[in-house]
C-alpha cells in the first residue's frame, strides 16, 4: 500500500508541475459557478438549495475526467516510458490504482473548491444538509467510475488526444443510457431498466439524499471491472512476444470471473431494496413511525395498485420508480398484510375495464412535443388503495407540485406521496372498521332527490339508466334502517318554478343531446341533508357501477369520522366569470377552498341563522367583515361547545382588483376578542425581513408618465422564518417561510388568560416597526432603503397566537340575540340585557309561536381559539402573487390552515407525515446589489482556493525525483528487468 501511495503522490505532484491542473481546475470552477448563478438562475428560482450545481455535475466530470486521465498511459506510450513502468518491481496493479487515487484526489480537490457554494446558501437561507452530502459523495463516486474509463481507455492508445475523444464518449453512453432522453423511447419498464445502467440517473438518487448501497454498488462495479480491464491490458503487454502459458490462462479466468461476479452482484441486490439511508432532514424519503403505526391497525390484506401506462408525460415518468420504492416500503413495513402491484392497464383489459368501471381511473390526455412533432398521449398515472370493499384514489393532480427550474423549463416533483397514501389507508381502514355500513357512519338521514325528465322525454341511453338508479336507490333504502330515502320529481312539472329554483341554487341547466338538438331534458342528481347538499355527477359511462360509485362517493361526504367538517365563513363576494371577461369583486378564496375539499368536508356558512351547523368540527373565519351580533353569537357558542375557531382578520382590508388600496375595516370580533383577552392593534407591521411584491409605480419620460410594474422588496409582506416561529405546539411543522401580508400586532393580556394556556406562533423580525397609515406604496425617491420611512420603535411582533382552555362567554348574563326582542346593533351587545346566571337558558314565548335558544355561558377545557392578524394572506389574488415570485405553488398558507386544522382536530398521526414533506425552502429577502455581492463573493473564494493551492504547492517543492529514487531506475536496470521477466515468462 505504501508503494501505491508514492506512485499516487507522484502522479498528483506531476499535475502541478505545469499549469494545466490550474487549468483545468479553474475552468471547471467557472463552469460551474456560471451554471449555477446564470443558467440555472440560482436567485431568481428562490430556493435555498444546491441542486442546480449537482444537476450538471455528471456532464462536468465527464469533461474534467476524460482531460486529467487522457495523458496517464498515452503519454508513458509516446515517452517510451512505459516499458520501462512495466519491468520496474512495481506491479501493474500498483502502478494503475496509484494513479487512479491521484486522479481521484485532484478531482476531490476540484469539487472542495466548490464547498463556499453551499456554505453561502445557508447563510441565505435553510439549507438542507442531507442532499449536500449525498451530492459532494455521488459525485466522488461518479468521478472514481469515470476515471477508471478514462485509464482504460488512456492504456489503449499513444494519442492523448484520441484518448480524451474516447473516453468522454464512453463516459457520455454511461450518462445517456439513463437519461430521459433516451428512456422515453422504451416507455416506464423498458425506462426503468435502462436507468438501471445510467449513472446519471444513479446520480441523481443519490444527490436527493437517500443513500442506496445499489447505487453505490453499481460505481464500484464500474471501477472495479476498467481498472481490472487496465491491469490486464497491462499484464498483456509485460507478455507480448511470450508463448501462452498456464499464468496467462490464469489471468484471463481471474479477470473474467471477477466482471461477471460483479455483474451478477448488480443483478441481485436490484432486488434489494431496504438498503438505504436517508440523509434529509425529517428523513422526508422514509415512512415515517406514524405510518408504521397505522399499517399496524391492518387486520386483512391491504391492496396499493399503481397503474401507470408505459407511455406518459416524460416529465411523469421519472417519478414512477419512486413511487413503486415507496409502495414496496409499505409492503416491507406492513408485516405481511401490504400488497404492492403496478400494472400497465393496456396491457390487461379487465383490469383496464375494472379500473374505469369500479374505480373511476381513467387515463388522462398529456400533451407532448419533440423534435418532429407534437401530440396527445393518453396515459395513466393513479394509485389505488383497496381493504376490503372500501378504496380510494390518487391521481397525479393529488401526487405531485410542479415548479419553475429554470426561465423556460418545469420541475415536476411528488409533493407528499406518504401523506396521500397513509391518508387513503386512513380512510378506508376508518370505514371498513365500520363494518363497511356508510349509513352507520353517517348516523342522521339523508335524502336523495333526483331531478329526472319523465321516460318519454329522455334519450335511449339514459332511459335503461334511470331503471337501474331506480332499483339501486331501492336496494340502498333497504340497507339504510330508514336513514336513506329518495325522491324523483320532474322540473317542469309545476310550469318551470323549480327548473328556476334549482337553476338559482344549484346552477343546473337542462341537458341536450346534441349541440343542434331542439329537445331538451333533465338528469340531475343530489344528496342531502343536515343542512348539507352534494351534487352527484352523471357516470361517463352511464353504467350502474358508475351510479354506485358516485352515490357511494357523494354518501362519504355525510360520514362521521370518515372526513372531518370545516365551516368556512368568509365575507361575500362576486365570483369571476372569465368567460365574459368580468373579474370578481372582493376578496375570493377558491384556492383555500379546494384545498380544505380535498382533505375534509367543507361547509361554506355564512353564520345568519345564529347556529353553526351541527356536524362542524372546526370553524374557520377568513377576512370577517361587520359581522352581526346573530353571527358572532353563532362564533361565541361554538367556542362555548368546546369546539376550535380559527381566525385570519385584521382591521385592514386591502383591494387587489386594478389597484392596491388599503381600507380600516371592522370585523366585528374586535370586543369579542379583547373581552377574551387578545387585542388587535389599529396598526400594519413593517418589517425589513420581507417577500417581494409587484408594485405598480410611475416613470416620468419626458414630461410623459409610464406606468410599470417593479418586483420590489415590500415591508409590508412579513417573511416569518423559523426563527419567528414557536414550535412547541406542532402547529407549524414542516413550515420553513410563510409570508404574512399587510398584518396587524396581536397584544395578550395575561390577566384575563389565567388558567388558560397561551401558545405564541408568528413573530415578525426584531427589527420590524409599526405604522398606521394606509399609504402602502413605496416610495423609492425618499425612502431609497425600504420605500417607507422606517419607524423609531422596533421589535418583535406577535401575529400568530393559540389560546387553550376555559373560555367564558361574551354574551354571559346577557339575552340571547337568537331571542325575539333581542337588539341587533353590533358586537358591543344589548343594553340592559336580562341576567340569567346559569349555564343554560330556556324558551321564550311569543306572539308568533314558541321558539327555543339554547346559551351556553362557559366552555369545557378543550376550546380553542387560534388568531392570525391579516385579512389578506389566504386570499387568493395574495397566494398567486406568492407563487409568481416563487415560480412555484406557494404552499405557506395553505400548509398553516391545514397543519391548523389537523392540530385542532388532534388527528397528530397525519400531521407528523404532513409536516416531513419537502415543501420550498425560499431564501432570506434580499436587494439585487446583494444578490451580485454573494455571487461574486463564490467566485472570489473559488479562486482564492486555487491560488492558495498554488502557494501550498509552491511552498512544498517538486523535487518528484528526490521523493521517488526507486522508480527512477536506470535504463540497464530496466533492460535488466526485461530480461528476467522474460525468463519468467
Amino acid at each position: 500500500m505504501s508503494t501505491v501511495l508514492r506512485i499516487a503522490g507522484k502522479e498528483f505532484d506531476s499535475f502541478f508541475s505545469s499549469p494545466i491542473a490550474y487549468i483545468f481546475l479553474g475552468v471547471f470552477l467557472a463552469a460551474n459557478l456560471f451554471i449555477f448563478f446564470w443558467v440555472e438562475t440560482f436567485f431568481a428560482a428562490n430556493l435555498a438549495e444546491i441542486r442546480p450545481l449537482f444537476n450538471w455535475m455528471p456532464v462536468l466530470l465527464i469533461f474534467l475526467t476524460a482531460a486529467v486521465t487522457m495523458r496517464q498511459w498515452a503519454e508513458e506510450r509516446r515517452a517510451g516510458t512505459l516499458e520501462f513502468l512495466l519491468t520496474s518491481p512495481v506491479p501493474p496493479a500498483a502502478l494503475v490504482l496509484g494513479k487512479f487515487i491521484a486522479c481521484l484526489a485532484l478531482v476531490a480537490t476540484g469539487l472542495l473548491l466548490t464547498l463556499p457554494l453551499p456554505v453561502t446558501v445557508s447563510m441565505l437561507g435553510p439549507l438542507d444538509w442531507g442532499p449536500v452530502a449525498g451530492g459532494y459523495l455521488a459525485s466522488l463516486f461518479l468521478a472514481a467510475a469515470y476515471i477508471a474509463i478514462g485509464l482504460f481507455v488512456s492504456g489503449k492508445s499513444d494519442n492523448q488526444i484520441v484518448s480524451l475523444i474516447v473516453t468522454t464518449l464512453l463516459c457520455s453512453l454511461f450518462y445517456l443510457l439513463g437519461s430521459e432522453l433516451f428512456t422515453a423511447f422504451f416507455g416506464n419498464r423498458g425506462g426503468e431498466i435502462l436507468q438501471l445502467f445510467g449513472s446519471g440517473s444513479r446520480f441523481e438518487s443519490i444527490t436527493r439524499g437517500v443513500i442506496d448501497l445499489r447505487d453505490f454498488f453499481y460505481y464500484l462495479t464500474i471501477m472495479g471491472v476498467f481498472l481490472s480491464l487496465n491491469v490486464y491490458s497491462l499484464e498483456k503487454i509485460r507478455w507480448a512476444g511470450n508463448p501462452g502459458n498456464a499464468r496467462h490462462r490464469r489471468w484471463r479466468l481471474a479477470v473474467g470471473l471477477l466482471l461477471a461476479n460483479l455483474v451478477v452482484a448488480n443483478i441481485w441486490l436490484g432486488a434489494v431494496d431496504f438498503l438505504r439511508l436517508d440523509l434529509t432532514q425529517g428523513r422526508i424519503y422514509s415512512i415515517s413511525s406514524a405510518t408504521r403505526a397505522q399499517l399496524a391497525q391492518l387486520r386483512e390484506p391491504l391492496l396499493i395498485r399503481g397503474y401507470f401506462s408505459p407511455q406518459t408525460h416524460p416529465l411523469l415518468a421519472p417519478l414512477v420508480p419512486r413511487l413503486r420504492d415507496l409502495a414496496r416500503e409499505y409492503q416491507a413495513a406492513g408485516a405481511g398484510q401490504v400488497r404492492v402491484e403496478f400494472v400497465d392497464p393496456l396491457e390487461h383489459p379487465e383490469l383496464e375495464q375494472e379500473a374505469g368501471q369500479r374505480y373511476g381511473i381513467k387515463p388522462v390526455p398529456f400533451q407532448t412535443a419533440s423534435k418532429y412533432q407534437a401530440a396527445v398521449t393518453n396515459s395513466y398515472f393513479d394509485l389505488l388503495i383497496q381493504y376490503g370493499d372500501q378504496f380510494e384514489t390518487l391521481g397525479f393532480r393529488e401526487l405531485i407540485e410542479v415548479k419553475a427550474g429554470s426561465e423556460t423549463e418545469l420541475e415536476v416533483e411528488l409533493r407528499n406521496p406518504e401523506y396521500d397514501i397513509t391518508r387513503a389507508i386512513k380512510k378506508v381502514l376508518a370505514r371498513y372498521q365500520g363494518g363497511g355500513d356508510i349509513f352507520a357512519a353517517i348516523g342522521r338521514p339523508v335524502e336523495f332527490t333526483g331531478y329526472l325528465s319523465p321516460v318519454a322525454a329522455l334519450p335511449e341511453e339514459l332511459v335503461a339508466l334511470r331503471t337501474e338508479l331506480e332499483q339501486l336507490l331501492a336496494e340502498m333504502a333497504d340497507k339504510s334502517n330508514g336513514l336513506f330515502t329518495s325522491r324523483i320529481v320532474d322540473p317542469e312539472a309545476d310550469g318551470g318554478t323549480l327548473a328556476e329554483q334549482i337553476g338559482n341554487d344549484y346552477g343546473f341547466r337542462p341537458l341536450v343531446v346534441g349541440l343542434f338538438a331542439q329537445r331538451s331534458f333533465w338528469f340531475s342528481m343530489t344528496l342531502s341533508g343536515g343542512g348539507q347538499t352534494v351534487e352527484i355527477p352523471l357516470p361517463e359511462d352511464l353504467t350502474r357501477e358508475g351510479l354506485e360509485r358516485d352515490l357511494n362517493a357523494g354518501l362519504q361526504r355525510f360520514a362521521a369520522g370518515v372526513t372531518r367538517t370545516v365551516a368556512l365563513h368568509t365575507p361575500p363576494a362576486t365570483p369571476p366569470m372569465p368567460q365574459i371577461g368580468m373579474p370578481g369583486r372582493g376578496p375570493q378564496f377558491h384556492i383555500l377552498r379546494e384545498e380544505l375539499a380535498q382533505e375534509h368536508n367543507l361547509l361554506n356558512t355564512d353564520l345568519e341563522s345564529g347556529r353553526v351547523p351541527a356536524e362542524t368540527d372546526i370553524l374557520l373565519l377568513a377576512a370577517p367583515e361587520e359581522l352581526t351580533e346573530r353571527q358572532l353569537f353563532a362564533v361565541d357558542q361554538f367556542l362555548m361547545q368546546g369546539g376550535t375557531v380559527v381566525l385570519a382578520t385584521s382591521p385592514f382590508q386591502i383591494g387587489l382588483e386594478q389597484a392596491v388600496v388599503v381600507n380600516r375595516q371592522r370585523s366585528g370580533l374586535e370586543e369579542w376578542l379583547r373581552f377574551h383577552g387578545i387585542g388587535l392593534g389599529e396598526e400594519m407591521v413593517l418589517d425589513p425581513q420581507n417577500s417581494a411584491f409587484p408594485v405598480p409605480m410611475e416613470r416620468q419620460v419626458g414630461g410623459f408618465t409610464v406606468q410599470e410594474t417593479r418586483l420590489v422588496n415590500y415591508p409590508y409582506f412579513i417573511d416569518i422564518r423559523p426563527d419567528g416561529m414557536v414550535p412547541d405546539s406542532g402547529l407549524l411543522t414542516g413550515l420553513q417561510q410563510l409570508t404574512m401580508n399587510w398584518a396587524s400586532p396581536l397584544a395578550v393580556d395575561e390577566s384575563v388568560q389565567e388558567g388558560r394556556k397561551v401558545l405564541p406562533l408568528l413573530y415578525s423580525s426584531a427589527e420590524s416597526w409599526l405604522s398606521a397609515d394606509t399609504m402602502i406604496q413605496p416610495d423609492f425617491r425618499r425612502y431609497p432603503q425600504l420605500g417607507f420611512a422606517i419607524g423609531e420603535e422596533q421589535g418583535r411582533r406577535l401575529i400568530g397566537v393559540a389560546v387553550e382552555g376555559r373560555f367564558r362567554s361574551y354574551f354571559a348574563d346577557k339575552a340571547s340575540p337568537l331571542l325575539a326582542g333581542a337588539e341587533t346593533t353590533g358586537a358591543d351587545g344589548p343594553a340592559g340585557a336580562e341576567s340569567a346566571g346559569q349555564d343554560g337558558r330556556e324558551a321564550v314565548e311569543e306572539e308568533a309561536g314558541l321558539r327555543f335558544s339554547r346559551q351556553i355561558d362557559h366552555s369545557p377545557e378543550s376550546a380553542r381559539l387560534i388568531v392570525f392578524a391579516s385579512n389578506s394572506f389566504l386570499n387568493d389574488t395574495v397566494i398567486g402573487i406568492g407563487s409568481a415570485v416563487l415560480r412555484s405553488s406557494y404552499l405557506g398558507p395553505l400548509q398553516l390552515v391545514a397543519n391548523t386544522v389537523d392540530w385542532a382536530l388532534e388527528d397528530r398521526a397525519l400531521l407528523e407525515i404532513r409536516g416531513r414533506a419537502h415543501f420550498s425552502r425560499t431564501l432570506l429577502p434580499m436587494s439585487r446589489e446583494s444578490q451580485l455581492f454573494w455571487e461574486y463573493a463564490n467566485y472570489f473564494l473559488a479562486f482564492a482556493g486555487l491560488l492558495l493551492l498554488w502557494l501550498l504547492r509552491r511552498s512544498a517543492g517538486r523535487g518528484v525525483q528526490r521523493r521517488f529514487p526507486a522508480l527512477l531506475a536506470s535504463r540497464p536496470l530496466a533492460k535488466a528487468n526485461t530480461q528476467s521477466m522474460g525468463r519468467e515468462q
